[in-house]
């Protein structure tokens, strides 16, 4: 079977399974970070956990940013209150008045957050972010695949305390467990299933970890394979050659592991560790559980799956009669190059102008266990009265289109070459506006954030032209702003519209060229 007709058949396998249509803006952001893991177009902040046995900067031999990331997204969870419905995974766990808590003593939520909170914006929380690296962490150091959704709202404020201590007595541990909203049986899943990870560490728990004889931020851990997700957390306590230092301890008052894993008379960590399969979905569900568990009002997305065809960094812009249009698009399942792969221009008339894409590079998630082609395109030089309604991709003879609907493109604004650096300082930031849509607002979008760190947006009307507008041809019409405060040049931003007076339209899969590449008024 050649290649082309090998991806054609991987992308319809892909496509059955397809959770949304292209593009979703929210659902694009948060299948991207949770899918573009490494190698091309990878976000770098998986690099922290490859290979799993990284650790955090300045922290000691014994330590893994995965553990780390895991005991993070617990912590955060765990005040959650079933009843009252509050707390959860709502990114609280940054504030420093819960760090400070005796209940989340150590610097891995620091740590965790200074690695992972720049990833957060407009359609990915904070929340977000912790959970998705809690799922990666496991799944790419071993474990199952894990379900996850997206959605979570970031808490403008610290949450109540409750997150179960060492030192707890086994009914204050079940009580704890049982706010959150787990069972007692789910109560020694979540901890197995989180301790197949890590360990603790003398200097902050010198209570339970004595002091190393030539290190004193020695870590004692919970299994012999403390990087790697399997159930050798169960087999070892079952086998009684457990040095997990929660169940075996010099000191028996902080050994909860023990007294939870016993609560059942160790029925449920017999189980998990007479089946490796049987420990292993119970995590994923428990995990996604976890993650999951949100505060009343907050509504999450589908589960997230990756698109089998993602267009993505789209650029449309204007010079006078011509709408040049460039970008990539990622082909899922992908291993190796496919040649011949033909993307279509759509126009509104549904005439199509075709090319060819170019291979860049690969990309993986979750150990290399998925891999995906990247190619590229343009840019190209279309007819703006003609215009650009959407893409299609010709695979080996297949063709992808979303199931005939292809994907859409949103050619009512684009940016306008014409736009400028203004002598005296400042830019003046050009758009075409289609003059056959009633747009009746137009205004650019720039992210900031407020004093709690969420992710705000910032809206600057683009007035319309006062007088007669320039059209550099006849589908497009000039609307101006004029910016003189911007701080960063190279700033992302995004232009939005409103038509006939209210219903919003957005470009979201055009990325915007930075001020700083404008040529001289």
């Amino acid at each position: 079977m050649n290649a082309l007709a090998q991806a054609a058949i991987l992308l319809a396998v892909a496509a059955a399974a397809n959770a949304y249509t292209w593009p979703s803006p929210q659902l694009d952001a948060l299948e991207s970070f949770r899918y573009d893991q490494l190698g091309f177009n990878g976000h770098f902040v998986y690099n922290f956990i490859d290979p799993c046995t990284a650790a955090s900067e300045g922290t000691p031999t014994g330590r893994s940013t995965a553990a780390d990331w895991i005991r993070t997204a617990y912590h955060d969870m765990a005040t959650h209150n079933v009843t009252a419905g509050t707390g959860g995974m709502d990114a609280s766990i940054r504030f420093a008045e819960e760090q400070a808590r005796p209940e989340n003593v150590g610097d891995a939520f620091s740590n965790t957050l200074n690695q992972l909170l720049t990833q957060a914006n407009r359609y990915m929380s904070i929340a977000d972010v912790l959970s998705v690296a809690a799922i990666a962490a496991i799944e790419n150091c071993g474990g199952p695949d894990i379900a996850f959704r997206g959605g979570r709202i970031d808490a403008s404020e610290p949450n109540a305390p409750g997150v179960p201590q060492p030192q707890d007595d086994l009914p204050a541990t079940v009580a704890s467990f049982a706010r959150q909203g787990f069972t007692q049986t789910e109560m020694i899943g979540l901890v197995a299933c989180g301790h197949t990870f890590g360990g603790v560490q003398h200097s902050f728990f010198p209570n339970t970890v004595p002091a190393g004889p030539n290190n004193t931020d020695v870590v004692s851990h919970f299994d012999t394979t403390y990087v790697t997700f399997d159930n050798n957390i169960a087999t070892e306590y079952i086998s009684g050659t457990t040095q997990n230092p929660l169940v075996v301890g010099a000191n028996d008052t902080t050994n909860s592991d023990g007294r939870i894993f016993g609560s059942d008379g160790n029925a449920t960590m017999a189980a998990f560790a007479a089946s490796a399969d049987l420990y292993a979905s119970t995590c994923a569900d428990l995990i996604a559980r976890m993650v999951d568990t949100v505060p009343d009002g907050v509504t999450l997305t589908e589960v997230i799956t990756p698109l089998p065809v993602k267009p993505d960094q789209l650029v449309l812009s204007l010079t006078d009669d011509t709408l040049a249009v460039s970008g990539q698009v990622r082909f899922w399942n992908q291993t190796e190059e496919v040649p011949g792969i033909v993307v279509s221009f759509v126009d509104h008339a549904g005439e199509a102008t075709n090319t060819t894409l170019a291979f860049k590079g690969l990309g993986s998630a979750k150990a290399g266990k998925y891999t995906s082609g990247w190619y590229a395109f343009g840019p190209i030089a279309l007819d703006a009265v003609a215009g650009l309604a959407s893409l299609k991709f010709d695979v080996g003879g297949v063709v992808e289109d979303q199931g005939g609907v292809g994907f859409a493109i949103a050619d009512t604004v684009v940016f306008s070459t014409t736009s400028c650096a203004v002598a005296s300082g400042g830019w003046r930031l050009d758009v075409a506006v289609r003059t056959s849509v009633n747009v009746t607002r137009l205004y650019m979008e720039q992210i900031s954030t407020d004093s709690t760190n969420r992710v705000v947006v910032v809206e600057t009307d683009i007035p319309a032209p006062a007088g007669p507008p320039v059209q550099p041809n006849a589908a497009y019409a000039i609307w101006s702003l004029a910016l003189t405060d911007i701080a960063d040049e190279f700033e992302a931003y995004d232009v939005a519209f409103e038509v006939d007076g209210g219903t919003k339209g957005f470009s979201p899969v055009v990325t915007w060229p930075g001020l700083g590449s404008f040529p001289p008024c």
